[in-house]
């Protein structure tokens, strides 16, 4: 109790010299947890140029334009509003909400939700709303621009509805949808002066969109947002420039209500005082035939071209910035390449997705879960920057960091790039989490994934002796050892990349499985790409951090020990000795290694882990098979026979490589389908009746391991790794059942949509909201493609020559 006091009183010194005398929020806040809001739908935009969420009653609500910051703010006056004419006559006016705000009441709001149906596949989602008593129905489809492979406009920051109109009646009307967005995210900074608007057109190739730009202009960070519409034959555009979106709003109501149009006047608008705030909004109109259908196009586009992280040392250009330039002036060419684009988007879109959604062996659950959950491939405070055009090889690679010889064509043809561990864990590209999350990165933006590593490379063969005292433990040691992977690459909050290891709750150099998930990665990324210049460049670091992981092997027996304290992944769960876990982790690793050295041709090495490996089994069956699953650990504590979910992550990763068979065979196939089925049947089906996934530990006699804060809880991603470890052994049906358990749970019960966390416990207790990794869904994925026979990558890779 005293040393937990102890932990407590210096964590809270740190969080209050943090967040109230430095001002900075805390990479975990354990004393000011985000909310739980069940309102969330799908975000917009693309990869890494900041997110807007549109909640599924339609209102903007969650938004992250500075990298990896939230405000979590609903903004009233950002609103789709409907007017509807029959023989010249307003017969319909209604803003297409449910809310009924205290502000803009000269508007029609309190649609009644009962006419309005939303459906989400991201990057996709559809709004349906019948007009009551018109016998008119919208269907509003919302675009994003993430497209599997594609590394230009995926990376665009806008997003596209198309506003699909079904006339049911017998006689023509004219239809018009406003657009209305304020001028900010609903944060004080909206009031801070200054800010402005103007209406613009651009035209390219023959088509033309029109709108209005609104100019957020502040220190850090400014930017554009533009609401636009496409002019075509039979479309009308007008515009309102500015008003108050904290008034009646009544002018902007009759406008529109007077002829189904907006005044459209010319020219800027007077910059905001202090303390006001302004909005504007776009019209599009048409008329539509009896028992007829049209469309209109409206689009929302974002300029944050430059940015800073908290610490403003550093000026980054997004990855956009490279096709449309970094000068702040590009929301009109953004809106029009989204609007003239987004038919394309979908074709490549459905392309990708209609296999899986037309395939009837797969569940609808499964289906919702595996596209919906990529959400935080965007809104996982993703960002994705350009090298400076100056920048060189020495600039990246550090004193030690010379052998990567394609670290830089690799950088400066696909940038930067990194996601938050969760929107709660405020570290960029956590490891051990990113080590399940990266599937759905290799498999969907395979260079994205190579880009990472390298990053993560040159932290490794390079060290940072500043020192630090770390939170849990109360003893100070340098932030980074050379040869040791890092835990993350920064905090958003102060300058990634450059300085690395966010996490202060403990020193991570002496942390099991951060280096062996490297490894496990990198013949995983060369398996599915086969990408050989980046095998010949990994694997001198591979070596370095398997070199540097051996010394846990401390009786010399093949199989690394934990050290009794939280040095892994699970990092309140205490290890002793050798582990199911992280001893698996090792084995899979040397495996790995073994292969790697003979596509490579290096025989001395190849010998030196094939040794290692014959002796390691040999440890890991002795010491923790127990006749029907492997032991938590080998101390022989009250604990250490406890079921493990993650035992198998080793042998997950072997067979998404196709090093599970044959000679490579590490793990018994027979014990690892008897441990699947033993925790099937343990912490599956006898953990709250089979109905949320898997808990982390189960006592042998049913009941959960409450030995540590995460032994009884559920890890989502967890659970969807070891149901791609049950299809790739068979076990399918079980598999899925595994899985349907978490997305009931967080889709359905918890009403968790677009904030997956990264655990929950039996009760409804939640922690950490929007997490990474859950994104390991798509191992589930490979597995099954793998089991279909249409993996991409064959079981034996191509060989390759260590030497050019």
């Amino acid at each position: 109790l005293l040393s937990y006091l102890s932990v407590l009183c210096r964590y809270f010194r740190w969080w209050y010299k943090k967040t109230r005398i430095e001002k900075k929020p805390a990479f975990i806040d354990l004393l000011c947890a985000v909310p739980l809001q069940q309102i969330y739908g799908c975000p917009l935009g693309g990869i890494g140029g900041g997110t807007i969420t549109r909640g599924w009653r339609g209102e903007f609500c969650r938004w992250q334009l500075n990298p990896g910051i939230y405000h979590y703010e609903t903004v009233i006056a950002d609103q789709f509003t409907v007017c509807l004419r029959c023989k010249g006559q307003t017969v319909y006016q209604q803003v297409l909400s449910v809310e009924r705000p205290s502000t803009l009441q000269g508007w029609n709001w309190g649609y009644c939700g009962h006419y309005a149906f939303y459906h989400a596949l991201y990057p996709r989602a559809w709004t349906v709303y019948e007009l009551p008593g018109q016998n008119v129905v919208l269907t509003c489809r919302q675009i994003s621009p993430v497209i599997p492979h594609d590394y230009k406009d995926s990376s665009l920051p806008v997003g596209v509805f198309v506003w699909e109109v079904e006339n049911g009646r017998d006689e023509d009307v004219d239809i018009s949808i406003m657009f209305s967005l304020q001028n900010g995210t609903g944060t004080k900074e909206d009031r801070s002066g200054g800010h402005w608007n103007e209406p613009f057109t651009f035209e390219k190739e023959g088509e033309r969109v029109a709108g209005v730009l609104l100019h957020h202009c502040v220190s850090v960070n400014p930017f554009t947002f533009a609401i636009s519409a496409r002019e075509k034959a039979g479309t009308a555009v007008t515009h309102l420039t500015a008003f108050n979106p904290a008034g009646s709003g009544r002018e902007v109501w009759q406008d529109l209500l007077q002829d189904g149009r907006l005044d459209s006047p010319a020219g800027k608008s007077s910059p905001t005082e202090k303390g006001e705030v302004t909005a504007a909004a776009v019209c599009a109109s048409c008329r539509v035939p009896a028992r007829g259908h049209r469309t209109l196009e409206l689009a929302l586009a974002w300029d944050m071209p430059c940015v800073h992280f908290g610490s403003k040392e550093k000026l980054h250009l997004r990855r956009y910035t490279r096709f449309f330039g970094s000068r702040g002036d590009a929301a009109p060419a953004l809106s029009h390449h989204a609007l003239t684009h987004y038919e394309e988007w979908e074709e490549k879109i459905e392309a990708w997705q209609k296999p899986i959604l037309e395939n009837s062996q797969l569940p609808s659950w499964y289906k919702s879960a595996l596209f919906n959950e990529l959400y935080f491939m965007t809104d996982g405070g993703t960002i994705w920057v350009e090298l400076p055009p100056d920048c060189c090889a020495e600039d990246l690679q550090g004193p030690a960091g010379a052998g990567l010889s394609h670290l830089l064509p690799v950088l400066r043809e696909y940038g930067r790039f990194a996601y938050l561990e969760g929107q709660e864990y405020r570290m960029y590209n956590t490891y051990d989490v990113h080590f399940y999350a990266s599937f759905a990165l290799v498999m969907l933006w395979p260079k994205l994934q190579i880009s990472l590593q390298y990053d993560i490379a040159v932290t490794v063969v390079n060290e940072d002796v500043q020192p630090r005292q770390y939170l849990m433990c109360g003893q100070t040691a340098q932030v980074k050892l050379k040869n040791v992977v890092p835990h993350d690459i920064g905090d958003p909050g102060d300058e990634p990349w450059q300085r690395v290891n966010a996490y202060v709750m403990h020193d991570t150099a002496d942390w099991k499985d951060l280096n062996l998930k490297f490894v496990l990665q990198v013949y995983r990324d060369y398996y599915l790409t086969h990408d050989s210049l980046y095998l010949r460049d990994m694997w001198p670091v591979c070596q370095a951090v398997m070199e540097s992981e051996l010394k846990f092997d401390t009786d010399n027996d093949g199989l690394i020990e934990n050290g009794g304290f939280a040095d892994q992944t699970y990092d309140a769960w205490v290890v002793h000795g050798a582990s199911a876990y992280c001893g698996g982790l090792w084995l899979a690793a040397v495996c790995t290694m073994c292969k790697m050295a003979e596509l490579l041709g290096d025989a001395e090495i190849q010998q030196k882990y094939t040794d290692i490996l014959h002796k390691g089994k040999e440890a890991f069956e002795r010491m923790l098979w127990n006749g029907k699953y492997y032991n938590y650990d080998s101390s022989g504590s009250e604990t250490s026979s406890s079921i493990m979910s993650d035992q198998c992550a080793g042998q997950w990763f072997l067979g998404a490589c196709g090093l599970d068979q044959g000679e490579f065979e590490v793990f018994p196939k027979s014990h690892v389908v008897s441990a699947l089925k033993t925790i099937f049947e343990k912490n599956v089906m006898s953990f709250a009746g089979g109905t949320m996934g898997a808990v982390n530990g189960m006592r042998p006699d049913g009941v959960p391991d409450t030995s540590s804060v995460q032994s009884d809880e559920v890890w989502i991603g967890v659970v969807y790794a070891l149901a791609a470890t049950m299809i790739q052994e068979g076990l399918v049906e079980e598999g899925f059942r595994t899985a349907e358990g978490c997305y009931r749970t967080v889709w359905e019960q918890l009403g968790m949509a677009f904030q997956t966390p990264e655990a929950y416990r039996e009760k409804k207790v939640y922690r950490s909201l929007a997490y990474m990794r859950p994104l390991s869904i798509w191992s589930m994925q490979l597995a099954l493609e793998r089991r279909a026979g249409q993996a991409s990558a064959p079981l034996q890779p191509p060989q390759v020559s260590i030497h050019p």
